[in-house]
């Protein structure tokens, strides 16, 4: 690891000197593919129960049932890689994935009642391979102290948004073109190549650190959500989360109000897409403020762009705001992983990064449930106001709480270079 700090202290951080760090595409690929399911496992579970049921509030629930169910054990996913590795979770966890899919799949294909799809749903999200998170920790593990790792977390945030511009487009595609379980087939099949491609990528995996492997024995390890910072932050990616559930649900529905159904992922991906443009363009500013003050700032311009969603009357101004409100996410999402890698040690990182995750999953969850039943007593515009009312209120969170994420330790901050474009002394 020292050998690849030295390497990347001298240059300009960016992002063609991060992509040339030396075993990074042993990673980056096998984990770009196997993180693609994230973005289209609830999506293509409302698409299949929708289709299959006829209610957006019936697939709602089941798709948010398996979303609470990612958040909740992506903790301890986290937590069982910091202890034994990233392999000994991934193997098992991606298999079982792939099966529960299967089963979720052949009963809403078979008209089971409710309480079926929910129970298969269960399984289905908390096996959810934790990518995103994995990949974080191995670009920390290998550019610790080195100035390169504010540039990782900016490019791990633009492969994030990337991502929900790919895996929701392709899950619709899927399921409105070919059939209506495609989309779900396809997220058990990447979930299982993918995952198990990245699992075999031993030389990059983070080493499991005494500290965590003492706590397995012992059982006296803090959790990174005692950190209160994070725990601020979760709160705030719930808020994000019910932007990506309440939009997806909403869109969905208004597509097919308006009498074209198929354009559903087109709107999708042209929110999504905002995402990722603001996430490049995040990743190349060189930032004065601090990225407590940056959070401050864009978090509230979300909220913002969110208000006029449920006023939307036709396909082109629902998808320039959707546009907006994409452009607004982005900096909240990079700023929010940038300030946990400042407040955590090292020792419960994964750990960290999945509760941010798994906060995004549950809200996302949640969102869909809500705009589901929304849309199903009174209309499609109705469901736009959970973006709204979701971020409204983890706004409020994160002003109240916002002496919360101060780093304790300024110094430990220099010497970890998390910061987007903070000078940094490297040994």
């Amino acid at each position: 690891m020292a050998s690849t700090v030295n390497d990347s202290a001298g240059a300009r951080p960016g992002y063609g000197q991060l992509l040339r760090t030396r075993g990074a595409w042993t990673f980056l690929l096998p984990g770009f593919l196997a993180r693609q399911p994230f973005a289209m496992l609830t999506i293509g579970i409302l698409l299949l129960v929708n289709d299959t049921t006829g209610s957006y509030g019936t697939a709602g629930t089941v798709s948010a049932t398996a979303g609470v169910a990612m958040a909740l054990f992506a903790p301890q996913s986290g937590k069982l890689a910091d202890r034994f590795g990233q392999a000994a979770v991934l193997i098992p966890g991606v298999v079982v994935h792939a099966a529960a899919i299967s089963l979720l799949t052949a009963l809403a294909l078979s008209d089971a009642p409710l309480w079926a799809l929910l129970a298969a749903a269960v399984p289905a999200g908390a096996s959810t391979p934790q990518i995103g998170p994995m990949v974080r920790a191995r670009w920390a593990s290998k550019l610790e102290g080195s100035p390169l790792m504010s540039t990782a977390a900016a490019f791990e945030s633009v492969t994030d948004e990337f991502t929900f511009v790919i895996g929701p487009v392709l899950a619709t595609a899927l399921c409105t073109g070919v059939h209506p379980a495609a989309g779900l087939i396809a997220e058990a099949v990447l979930t299982l190549a993918g995952g198990l491609l990245f699992a075999s990528q031993r030389r990059t995996q983070p080493q499991v650190s005494r500290t965590a492997a003492g706590a397995a024995a012992g059982g006296r390890r803090a959790s990174a959500l005692s950190v209160p910072g994070v725990r601020v932050l979760a709160v705030v990616m719930l808020g994000i989360g019910t932007v990506f559930g309440g939009m997806q649900v909403s869109m969905t529905a208004f597509t097919k109000e308006m009498g074209d159904p198929g354009l559903n992922g087109l709107m999708y991906g042209a929110f999504a897409a905002g995402n990722m443009i603001a996430g490049i363009v995040c990743g190349i500013v060189a930032w004065k403020s601090s990225a407590q003050r940056r959070l401050l700032m864009a978090f509230p311009l979300l909220v913002l762009a969110t208000t006029p969603l449920w006023a939307a009357h036709s396909m082109v101004l629902l998808g320039a705001l959707g546009l907006l409100v994409g452009l607004c996410i982005a900096p909240s999402l990079i700023t929010g992983y940038t300030l946990v890698e400042k407040l955590v040690p090292a020792s419960t990182r994964t750990e960290a990064f999945t509760w941010l995750t798994g906060a995004v999953g549950l809200g996302q969850a949640a969102g869909a449930t809500v705009g589901g039943r929304l849309i199903d007593a009174h209309s499609a515009s109705t469901g736009f106001l959970v973006p709204l009312g979701g971020t409204a209120a983890a706004l409020v969170v994160l002003l109240v709480l916002r002496k919360a994420l101060t780093p304790r330790s300024e110094s430990v901050v220099a010497a970890r270079g998390v910061g987007h474009r903070e000078p940094v002394p490297v040994d």
